[in-house]
């Protein structure tokens, strides 16, 4: 039986860090089963969580001083909020991962404590049919866990209370920052040796600085939607998370056309009208990749959004495309 320590590691943390930016990211999990925490016995609480081991690290670093099982599910490297919604935190594998470790000749009682967010991809009763468990929803934070298991698995009013503060909000940012900086590091360059070198017109530094103003648009769509977006989410009209981004697209593409006319006059309204569609529409596709990360939102309420919104947005790509490649034939 792996037996895990509460305390994290320089490399757990580091591990963290890594994940937080998108480094490894889908594979940083832990392998299913069950694991002792302390020295439990057959009286443990046994604590139910992903195999994605940022997951993992939060559960155990809020049990120093506690015996405890915990079972982990194999959530293919995902928390429990997203796999629930996916499938993957759900009634079957629960169900074979209690047969596969054997926890029923290792626990006299028959109780399971899982996150509450796991709710969504979890019957309980059928659970209680097939295996015998009955399943307790803890609290929605780790932190919680010793006074919920102190007050008897009674959850006080604020644990159940899911917040997404700006904190909470600007930890998001980092992945999904270098996920889109990825696609952009492919896109940039021959978007500046278009402008670059087809504008030109004699003189190279029109043609650089053509080419510096598009890479800057699009650093500007990246930063609305990724950054902006999620901090100043509560203050931006709308419920649609795209919607959102749409809207703090709308003013950064403002202050690129206010910017770039302070600096070079109006070389090309054509152009500026494409980036005008093409910065709104990155930066609403790129905040509503955050509708994952929050409980505001359910999975009907997504793919009821991304079925509105994305045909716009690639609609709006596709013609701001159409309007930046005119700007060079006219």
């Amino acid at each position: 039986m792996p037996r895990i320590s509460p305390f994290l590691s320089r490399a757990d943390r580091w591990g963290s860090y890594k994940a937080r930016w998108g480094i490894d990211r889908m594979n940083y999990r832990v392998d299913p089963g069950l694991y002792a925490v302390g020295n439990p016995d057959d009286k443990a609480p046994v604590l139910v969580t992903a195999n994605y081991k940022m997951t993992f690290d939060r559960l155990r670093e809020a049990l120093p001083g506690r015996n405890a099982w915990i079972l982990v599910l194999d959530t293919r490297g995902i928390n429990v909020w997203c796999a629930a919604g996916k499938g993957t935190f759900g009634t079957d594998e629960l169900v074979s991962r209690i047969e596969s470790s054997g926890l029923s000749r290792i626990v006299s009682h028959r109780e399971l404590t899982l996150p509450q967010l796991a709710g969504p991809g979890v019957a309980a009763h059928l659970i209680k049919k097939a295996s015998g468990f009955k399943v307790i929803y803890g609290p929605i934070r780790a932190t919680d866990l010793p006074a919920f298991l102190d007050a008897g698995c009674k959850a006080a009013p604020d644990m159940r209370l899911k917040t997404f503060k700006a904190w909470e909000r600007s930890v998001l940012i980092p992945v999904e920052l270098v996920g889109a900086l990825k696609i952009a590091l492919v896109v940039m360059p021959p978007v500046f040796v278009i402008d670059a070198f087809w504008r030109a017109g004699g003189s190279l530094f029109v043609g650089l600085s053509h080419g510096l103003w598009s890479v800057l648009a699009i650093l500007t769509a990246i930063v609305a939607g990724a950054v902006l977006a999620p901090l100043l989410l509560p203050w931006l009209p709308g419920r649609a998370f795209s919607f959102k981004g749409l809207v703090i697209g709308a003013a950064a593409a403002l202050v690129f056309a206010i910017l770039r006319q302070i600096a070079a006059g109006w070389p090309d309204r054509l152009q500026v009208a494409a980036w005008f569609l093409l910065i709104p529409a990155f930066s609403a596709y790129l905040a509503m990749n955050f509708t994952g990360s929050s409980t505001y939102t359910s999975l009907s309420g997504v793919r009821r959004e991304m079925r509105r919104a994305v045909p716009l947005q690639i609609g709006a790509g596709i013609l701001g495309l159409g309007l930046w490649l005119g700007s060079h034939l006219l």
